[in-house]
């Protein structure tokens, strides 16, 4: 879904990979000093609000590029220390060096807090520290509030959130993943939640620069009900989900990469060596789709887009099919690790580690979490990340994601000065890289949860308990890629997002917050389990096909309708 120098969330609105574990967190790109984090939410529905809400009640729909233009914060660039690494291809930017603490630039000159104390509900996966530790006491006071959080167990979070929303006292400040916008919690959403926009439209926002610094195109995603209600996590729009290969092997033994569909599954026959415990690749559904030019299947909206003239969802398409089949053949062919054949057995990762599978799909926050883990354990491992190609072995047919997936609201109602209380947090943690602020809500305080080490920030055990999940979940600036410690990761994740990049284009709804209509948000509930059931054999392709046949009779023809209606009406957010 969704890193610097922390513990990474994942790149949003990007699907886990197969046998995904972990957790996911807030800055998917920024892990240095602990193992990147996880996200465990592949293929969830994303339904957010829409557009046009009264008194709090939800309407479908979507409020997008044609009547947003008024209701977004004023974008007012923020370079405080110049990237290593630009962004290009609308990849994040990259730092490859460490920042002394000398040179660390100032981010909030002024303290904006006036003191509020506020309740937070956010996921938390792990053990929760202790609810007044060092680390939360000191971002408190240097932003000026006091933020006391109330941490619920992220693997059941959806159903908290849900009986909390529906409850009549909520906390002060609730944080929302995409990937728990479900049932009736976007309908809360409108209901529950504060407007933002008489405190960031336009100019308003320039009272919290590092919120001004914030992307546009997350701020976009933030409107629900018709106005501006979250403070994002914004996310790079390029495909954050990875085949990896274990580039130290392939260079052993003169491996060179396949550069289409059929030249994969020749070369996956010819590495695997099943009585030796190695298996050319784990489940490949995920890159199929990519390989085969898939429309997304992170998140509803993206899931259409126009094709000569008509809305098409991605279901429809041959291109689907044909990733399944591809990937069925591969299962059939025996060059998937057996594991794989039964979702969610064993991890993955794990497998492509102890070299026993060669090759893997994960979110890219992986590329450092797994180099960090194995460095010490076997100083030659290497893993590379293979570029898509398309099937037929042309340029790849990619599609962005959407550029935000968690948001950070406060209840309706909260008094105003608990509201800039609120945002004067927001702005502090949205503090960018190379600052003190940064470096605090990150990294603790120096001598408790980290040391220096030759200049750079190694946390403490204290560091690894107690600053994790918390402060990160409620400001964010634009993604940015720092692993000092592991440069060359940096480097090379910054240059295959570039890659990708390129070949990368929006559909027709991305960047929009769309609230499908109740009696058909559940229409593809099945497909994934389908499509998993297919690629392993269970199935098959023409039980897809006829599970196609059954959705557009029973609404989703109807439902393309609809989209197709919303699409007229407000127009594609797009650039």
């Amino acid at each position: 879904m969704t890193p610097n120098t922390s513990p990474a969330p994942r790149v949003p609105d990007a699907p886990a990979a197969p046998e995904a574990t972990g957790s996911p967190r807030r800055r998917t790109f920024l892990s240095s000093s602990a193992l990147a984090a996880v996200a465990v939410a592949g293929g969830l529905p994303l339904l957010s609000a829409c557009n046009n809400a009264k008194d709090g009640k939800r309407e479908e729909g979507a409020t997008t590029g044609k009547n947003a233009k008024a209701l977004l914060p004023t974008y007012v660039a923020l370079n405080l220390v110049a990237p290593d690494i630009p962004s290009k291809n609308g990849s994040p930017v990259g730092f490859t060096q460490s920042i002394p603490s000398s040179a660390l630039k100032t981010a909030v000159p002024e303290k904006l807090g006036k003191g509020s104390t506020f309740k937070i509900m956010a996921p938390f996966w792990g053990s929760p520290p202790a609810a007044d530790n060092p680390y939360y006491r000191a971002v408190n006071e240097a932003a000026g509030v006091r933020a006391v959080f109330q941490n619920q167990d992220g693997n059941v979070y959806a159903d908290k959130l849900g009986a909390v929303l529906a409850s009549s006292t909520i906390p002060d400040v609730v944080v929302i993943p995409a990937w728990n916008l479900t049932g009736k919690i976007p309908t809360a959403v409108n209901a529950k939640f504060e407007d933002l926009g008489p405190y960031l439209s336009g100019d308003k926002v320039k009272k919290y620069p590092n919120l001004a610094a914030v992307p546009t195109d997350a701020w976009q995603r933030s409107i629900f009900g018709g106005v501006l209600r979250g403070v994002p996590m914004p996310a790079s729009n390029v495909i954050n989900i990875v085949p990896y290969y274990r580039k130290d092997i392939f260079d052993a033994k003169g491996y060179q990469l396949p550069e289409s569909a059929d030249e994969f599954l020749s070369f996956a026959k010819d590495i695997t060596a099943a009585k030796s415990k190695v298996w050319a690749c784990d489940d490949m559904k995920w890159a199929s789709f990519s390989i085969f030019g898939v429309l997304s299947g992170g998140d509803k909206a993206l899931m259409w887009d126009m094709v000569d003239g008509k809305l098409v969802h991605r279901v429809e398409t041959p291109q689907f099919l044909e990733a399944l089949e591809w990937t069925r053949k591969l299962y059939a062919s025996g060059v998937v690790h057996p594991d794989a054949r039964v979702k969610n057995q064993g991890d993955a990762g794990n497998r492509f580690t102890a070299g026993q599978s060669l090759i893997y799909t994960q979110d890219i926050s992986h590329w450092y979490a797994k180099t960090a883990e194995q460095r010490l354990q076997n100083p030659e491992f290497a893993m590379g990340a293979m570029d898509y190609f398309h099937h037929d072995g042309g340029d790849p047919k990619l599609y962005a994601v959407q550029p935000a997936s968690i948001w950070t609201f406060i209840r309706k109602g909260a008094p105003k000065a608990m509201v800039e209380d609120f945002l004067a947090l927001a702005n502090f943690c949205a503090s960018p890289y190379g600052s003190k602020e940064r470096r605090l809500t990150e990294y603790g305080v120096e001598g408790v949860h980290y040391t220096l080490t030759k200049g750079e920030a190694v946390k403490t055990e204290k560091g690894n308990l107690e600053v994790n999940g918390a402060f990160d979940y409620t400001g964010d600036p634009a993604v940015f890629i720092a692993h000092p410690d592991l440069p060359e990761v940096a480097k090379g994740q910054l240059e295959w997002l570039q890659r990708m990049g390129s070949f990368t284009r929006k559909s027709a709804f991305y960047g929009l917050t769309v609230t499908e209509p109740n009696r058909w948000a559940t229409l593809d509930a099945d497909f994934e389990t389908l499509e998993d059931d297919v690629v392993r054999g269970r199935r098959k392709v023409a039980d897809m096909q006829q599970a196609v046949a059954d959705w557009k009779s029973k609404g989703g023809d109807k439902l393309r309708d609809w989209y197709r209606k919303l699409l007229d009406d407000t127009g594609a957010a797009r650039g």
